[in-house]
């Protein structure tokens, strides 16, 4: 952001203050949107500084989002932003400015679009590549109503890489949908743009006098014999793909236009208007913008501001972390670049995601058995499926909300042929500040259910570490080690982690009268509870279940047998390790003999907020559990005061 650019907008009248709503925006003279787009890049810099969240993508399309609602009647006109963390600058035009220093804080604005927050927001989006099947939806709902009104999806050139919009544009090209798709690339270049020549073709080629004499030019050549009708539509190919690249667009049905410099709004507005105006057919726009426009340090480091903390807005500089242990995501990194430099056959797969799951470092140091295949989970899979198949040690790091959009290839391709191939679930659990649509909730029962599976949850660091090596051991059936985002506990990791005995959990504490059997990152809560309960005069028992599948059926007949109270607590939504364990009782005809209950995640959504007032919410911090206890005890009214010694 220049210097000039700021002092402009700090002094005198602010435009952005008379702009509450689009309807306002389009009043202004279009003279004046530069100058509004200055202000909402500011005006996104100094919130993101102090909530934290996703700055460069949001950066890169705010001349964009401006034009779009200048140029568009929303809400009326639908607009569909893809995955969403790039529509800070559209909430701050739709109604949310006063609201904007909230993002992604417990009762705060959502890091992403919610159709429960704005009318604005017709379509809630966390995970990439769904924009054009929605808005081709909408599209045909509005077609079979009668109605006359736009819808615009925008969607990412990384989001491209997903078969899912390629499916959404070749159904929109069959039925020649009226949809207009904006492809926002800002990172892989297709076609540059070349000035002022190329403005001026994009914008002729967008005109309706253009698109009226192809269309009379195609009437024509249909009168012609077929050799000169296919030799016509090719020289129009031909002409147009020459200047703008676009023949693969067109293939799939969609008339083709760019690209265009998504910061230049003079270039932006007309093209926009004009397609707007397009009576039929689907339309996709080509915009090149830049990632972390009009920032100098995220200009410079893209990668790095796709995702901050709370900054420094002069220096760019981000808060430290004040923790000191290790984050899980690291841990896992670390541990299997160890074990991959030792084990020739070991390889790492991720779908567009290296560091954010740790995979970066097997990149950087072993690039040959490292494969980003981009936003395309279902390829993952099967891709690692084929590996195993050759004997190689395939580890497929997803996160546990992402790996659900490749289940059928984990069932049909994986578990039924029982391959060996290793799932590394981050994120499991619940995540904090990207709610709902980034926790791992589901992962234990949607894994659970399947044969052939190995299913881990290590309950601090060293554990994942040993775990992983046990995965990569593992070589006769598929295996998933789940684990949180965010720091451990602060143990020491084992530099050559052991590989443990398969289905074998641990006795952590020993007590007489409550078992605590805990899955995951749950067991210092556990023992903590199990504090608390010993003030009240209760002896508890803390076992770490190690491993959700197979089941340590022994552990768990002992804990049955030698204890009144029986409590299993896991970081995921009902049917999964609880479930498992009830099973198993119920099979030995044990239940007559021992209280059961399992705390699992809440059947609801919880909403973003930090991951301790996210778990409270759930009922499953270390006071939750120890209500539980004595509620299950009848003594729920001991639970404010502790027994006397």
């Amino acid at each position: 952001m220049s210097s000039a650019s700021s002092s402009s907008s700090s002094q005198g009248h602010r435009l952005l203050d008379d702009v509450l709503l689009p309807a306002d925006l389009r009043k202004l003279p279009q003279a004046q949107l530069s100058r509004l787009a200055e202000e909402v890049r500011e005006e996104m810099i100094s919130a993101v500084s102090v909530t934290g969240g996703h700055l460069g993508a949001g950066l890169g399309v705010v001349e964009l989002t401006v034009a779009l609602h200048y140029v568009f009647d929303t809400p009326r006109d639908r607009l569909i932003w893809d995955v969403g963390h790039q529509a800070y600058p559209h909430k701050i035009l739709t109604g949310r400015r006063d609201r904007i220093r909230t993002l992604r804080q417990g009762g705060g604005l959502s890091g992403f679009t919610s159709r429960a927050e704005s009318d604005y927001d017709p379509f809630g989006a966390a995970h990439s590549s769904t924009s054009i099947s929605a808005g081709l939806g909408m599209a045909v709902a509005r077609d079979l109503a009668g109605g006359r009104n736009n819808v615009v999806a925008v969607i990412g050139d990384g989001a491209m890489s997903a078969g899912m919009a390629y499916e959404a544009m070749n159904n929109a090209g069959a039925n020649d949908a009226r949809l207009i798709v904006i492809l926002n690339d800002n990172d892989m270049s297709i076609a540059p743009p070349t000035g002022a020549l190329s403005h001026y073709l994009v914008r002729a080629s967008t005109s309706g006098t253009y698109r009226h004499l192809r269309d009379f030019a195609k009437q024509l050549a249909k009168k012609l014999p077929k050799q000169w009708e296919r030799r016509a539509a090719r020289a129009e190919e031909m002409s147009r793909t020459y200047w703008s690249g676009g023949t693969f667009f067109e293939e799939l049905g969609f008339y083709y236009v760019g690209p265009i410099d998504g910061h230049n709004l003079d270039h932006l507005v007309p093209v926009l208007r004009n397609v707007r105006d397009a009576e039929s057919g689907p339309i996709l726009v080509h915009v090149r913008t830049q990632k972390g426009k009009g920032y100098a340090p995220a200009e410079a480091a893209a990668d790095k501001y796709h995702g901050v903390v709370k900054f420094d807005v002069v220096s760019g500089k981000q808060a430290a972390s004040a923790t000191v242990a290790p984050a899980y995501t690291k841990v896992f990194g670390e541990t299997l670049l160890g074990l991959a430099r030792k084990d020739p056959a070991i390889v790492g797969i991720t779908a567009a995601m290296p560091s954010g799951t740790g995979m970066d470092k097997l990149a950087k140091a072993l690039p040959n058995r490292f494969f980003d295949v981009g936003i395309a989970e279902q390829h993952a899979v099967t891709f690692a499926a084929g590996l195993a198949t050759e004997g190689l040690k395939p580890f497929v790091a997803i996160y546990s909300t992402f790996l659900q959009r490749a289940y059928d290839q984990v069932v049909h391709d994986v578990a039924i042929q029982k391959l060996p191939v290793r799932f590394a679930i981050d994120r499991a659990g619940l995540v904090g500040a990207d709610g709902p649509t980034h926790a791992g909730s589901f992962d234990l029962t949607y894994l659970g259910c399947l044969p052939n599976f190995v299913i881990m949850a290590p309950s601090d660091e060293a554990e994942l570490a040993r775990m992983v090596a046990t995965a990569a051991a593992i070589d006769d059936r598929p295996s998933a080690v789940r684990y949180p985002r965010g720091e451990g506990i602060g143990v020491p990791v084992p530099a050559e982690p052991e590989v443990l005995e398969i289905g074998k959990g641990r006795i952590v504490r020993e007590g007489k009268a409550v078992a605590l059997l805990s899955l995951g990152t749950r067991l210092q809560d556990c023992l903590k509870a199990a504090d608390s309960l010993g003030r009240h005069g209760l002896s508890v028992t803390v076992a770490d279940a190690r491993f959700a599948k197979p089941l340590d059926i022994d552990l768990v007949l002992r804990l049955a047998a030698e204890h009144s109270l029986l409590i299993t607590i896991e970081e995921g939504a009902i049917g999964g390790f609880g479930s498992a364990v009830l099973q198993t009782l119920a099979e030995h005809d044990v239940l007559s003999h021992v209280s059961v209950r399992s705390m699992v995640l809440p059947d609801k959504f919880i909403a973003h907020n930090s991951v301790a007032a996210m778990y409270a919410e759930a009922g499953l911090d270390a006071p939750a559990i120890a209500r539980r206890v004595l509620e299950a005890l009848g003594r729920g009214q001991d639970t404010a005061q502790p027994a006397r010694a």
